[in-house]
């Protein structure tokens, strides 16, 4: 069964625009299925999982382009950086678009060595699991911003989104909303195939069991002030390989280190990133949710809560073409937080996510820090909960159903 990608239409227009594409993304998220399912035969697709392929990308970059002509969809690139070169000297002698389609699963090394290659020549593309917009098929593909003419916008294509923490449970993998798929089978398969295919090259085998353990201490801490120091204590291993760790996560598409807003900032403000996977599914598993009925009524169900609703937020933005450095969070030492804020054209939207089905003013009560800030304005803010129907909460903040996203 395949699901339509919203970031189809941001690839289709990109591949008109650029010589290559770099699409990349954590892995099982979907990005050969996309590609096989809406270019070929237009494109010859070739996977470097396959030995054959990889022997001849690794030793003979000529004679592989040469078995392969252009146009071409290369998968799993990473395994034969040796590519770049290659592709840079075809990239620079061809005078059609697109013509050259990359993907890879682990951009840790990916994504410095294709900037170093490919400067100037290739448009990067952050392919996530599926948003519940795509799971409902709603043709809807804007960035969420808390505005009048976004919610007005987005009111027309409503659907209420059912079991919603099933959703949250299961995740967002592809293979996943296959119902007949089983959950904990593929998640165990999922981080096999993750630490052998995409970690092992990165650390010593000796580690690989501690890497485990280090992404369910992780898991235990999405919504939270990230901690190297308190990891690395939980995991065995010292702050400066848990940093490393960290990257390795992030950079293969795992989690998300949300930065807190610091321009025009006092020094009270808390420096610190938050922690966040990109699919909830992946935290349940590795904490040992075995339900949603587990997740939804744990300890740490206002905090799963929360990283869904960024993660979904995120990947309105991938989805549509958008950068990410724009979301932040805000906390200071007086202990004043505003969950998320998103900045655009020099004005901040406040968001506050909150579990609740009874949203109140209150849930805003830092708001109002930011209109301090200096040189900056703020927009509508908006608490972002599990209510019905969208309400107006204050002339300026308004609650709206996780549906809005």
């Amino acid at each position: 069964m395949y699901i339509n990608r919203h970031i189809l239409t941001y690839v289709s227009r990109m591949k008109n625009q650029f010589r290559v594409l770099l699409i990349t993304g954590s892995r099982q998220v979907g990005k050969s299925t996309l590609l096989k399912e809406k270019l070929l035969p237009e494109y010859e697709y070739v996977t470097l999982d396959e030995f054959t392929e990889l022997s001849l990308a690794q030793n003979d970059t000529a004679l592989f382009f040469k078995n392969h002509p252009l146009p071409v969809i290369i998968d799993e690139v990473q395994r034969a950086p040796d590519l770049f070169l290659q592709i840079k000297l075809l990239a620079d002698n061809s005078k059609e678009k697109g013509q050259i389609i990359l993907t890879g699963s682990q951009s840790y090394r990916l994504l410095s060595k294709a900037a170093d290659s490919l400067a100037g020549r290739v448009c990067i593309i952050n392919m996530t699991s599926l948003s519940l917009r795509e799971k409902f098929s709603i043709d809807f593909n804007r960035e969420f911003l808390p505005t009048a003419d976004y919610i007005e916008s987005r009111k027309k294509s409503i659907i209420p989104y059912d079991n919603l923490w099933n959703h949250i449970w299961r995740g967002s993998m592809p293979e996943l909303a296959d119902d007949s798929m089983e959950w904990e089978p593929f998640y165990r398969s999922y981080i096999r195939t993750y630490l052998d295919r995409d970690v092992a090259d990165l650390i010593t085998t000796k580690n690989l069991v501690k890497f485990h353990n280090f992404m369910q201490c992780i898991a235990a801490r999405v919504g939270e002030l990230y901690n190297a120091e308190s990891l690395a204590r939980d995991v065995g291993v010292t702050s400066k390989t848990i940093a490393e760790w960290t990257s390795i996560l992030e950079s293969s598409g795992v989690i998300k280190l949300l930065q807190p807003y610091e321009k025009n900032v006092s020094n009270r403000a808390i420096k610190t990133p938050k922690i966040y996977f990109m699919d909830t599914g992946l935290v349940c598993f590795l904490v040992g949710w075995t339900s949603s009925q587990v997740a939804m009524n744990g300890a740490m169900a206002g905090g799963l809560f929360e990283n869904f609703v960024v993660s979904e937020i995120i990947k309105s933005y991938y989805n549509a073409g958008h950068e990410t450095e724009k979301i932040f969070f805000y906390r200071d030492k007086d202990k004043r937080e505003i969950d998320l804020i998103i900045e655009k054209d020099n004005t901040l939207y406040p968001i506050e996510i909150k579990k609740s089905a009874r949203p109140g003013i209150e849930m805003a009560k830092h708001f109002p820090v930011l209109s301090k800030l200096a040189g900056i304005s703020v927009g509508q803010g908006c608490i972002i909960c599990q209510c019905d129907k969208s309400s107006y909460l204050s002339d300026d903040v308004v609650a709206l159903p996780i549906e809005y996203i």
